[in-house]
């Protein structure tokens, strides 16, 4: 009886200590629950909400890569007198949008760096940045007149594009206009103080497109403007464009063509391109165009391009362009390239 009775008693003391030690026991804390990146389709495909807010971000990138080759003069990345070169060039891209009581804030920070073939390393560059309210853009950015041209790579009028501006585009479903006053400090014949305006309006005509763009260089004192038709034809699209400048400036300026003594400032020139669509994936676009010079004389080039879907984000290209122009020998140009972009 007595070793019971200790058991029973030794048992009765264990519980006694159990029960007080679990009322004395830390409980952990539920984690709180994650917030996983949230898809934003408010904006397209692409975006997400930064955690925590209702600003949408979207990053994107590129990393291309060409062979090009030329006659020994001006070919497709500069004065490198060799009959090829390469050139690597890599851009990533931040887009920031969401709703405000003024309309959807944007913005949008791209950045650039180019490499070529010398053991040298070419800077980095802030290829854009820029901020949009409604229908307004300020910052660095692309202005409406480097839309023009056509398809292909020989089609050359158009000088600087890219400036510090302010502009403001209205759309609609047929219809686009914009304005915008550019910064020509930089640029300027004058070496002054300068500015530049541009105006442009488009329309859709059912199966077409009709573009027309201007601007002037308030430093050189001249201007430019130029006409584009761009339509569904069979399976691709045909473009047409015409384009007349008063005199070099900034918008405009000298074009190296492939040839050397063709440095002067284009007056007009005319073009064609047929972006074929030859299956999902590949399409070919010939292309002609001709020049007339402030000075003169003239040329006029054709290009044969070619671009392959590979993969998704990536694609290969390659082109031919011949040029013919006063009083020069005859000039061929081209690449290859391998571009992939997310």
């Amino acid at each position: 009886m007595n070793i019971k009775s200790l058991l029973l008693g030794s048992a009765a003391a264990l519980a006694v200590v159990s029960g007080a030690q679990a009322a004395d026991a830390i409980v952990a804390a539920e984690p709180e629950p994650m917030e996983y990146v949230r898809v934003c389709d408010a904006f397209g495909t692409g975006y997400f909400y930064i955690p925590g807010t209702e600003t949408c971000l979207k990053i994107g990138g590129e990393v291309r890569a060409t062979a090009a080759f030329g006659n020994d003069a001006a070919i497709a990345y500069g004065a490198r007198d060799e009959n090829w070169q390469t050139d690597v060039r890599a851009r990533v891209s931040f887009d920031a949008k969401n709703d405000s009581e003024l309309g959807t804030i944007g913005s949008r920070i791209r950045i650039q760096a180019e490499q070529g073939s010398a053991s040298t390393r070419a800077g980095v560059v802030l290829d854009e940045a820029y901020i949009t309210v409604g229908g307004f853009k300020v910052g660095r950015a692309y202005a409406f007149w480097d839309d023009v041209g056509i398809a292909g790579e020989n089609d050359a009028f158009t000088g600087n594009a890219r400036f510090n501006l302010i502009s403001y585009t209205y759309s609609s479903d047929a219809f686009t206009a914009g304005l915008g006053v550019h910064d020509l400090t930089s640029n300027s014949g004058a070496g002054e103080e300068e500015l530049g305006i541009e105006a442009m309006a488009s329309a859709s005509l059912g199966v077409a497109t009709l573009s027309v763009y201007g601007v002037y260089d308030f430093g050189f004192e001249e201007g430019a403007i130029s006409g584009k038709v761009s339509a569904e034809v069979g399976p691709g699209t045909f473009e047409l464009y015409a384009a007349y400048s008063s005199g070099a400036n900034t918008y405009v300026g000298e074009v190296d063509f492939p040839v050397a003594a063709v440095t002067d400032s284009i007056e007009w020139t005319v073009g064609g391109a047929y972006a074929f669509k030859a299956t999902e994936k590949l399409t070919i676009t010939p292309s002609v165009n001709y020049w007339e010079f402030q000075g003169g004389t003239d040329a006029w080039g054709a290009g044969l391009l070619a671009e392959y879907a590979l993969a998704s984000g990536l694609t290969a290209a390659a082109t031919v362009d011949y040029f013919d122009a006063d009083g020069e020998d005859e000039a061929w140009t081209g690449f290859v390239r391998l571009t992939r972009s997310f």
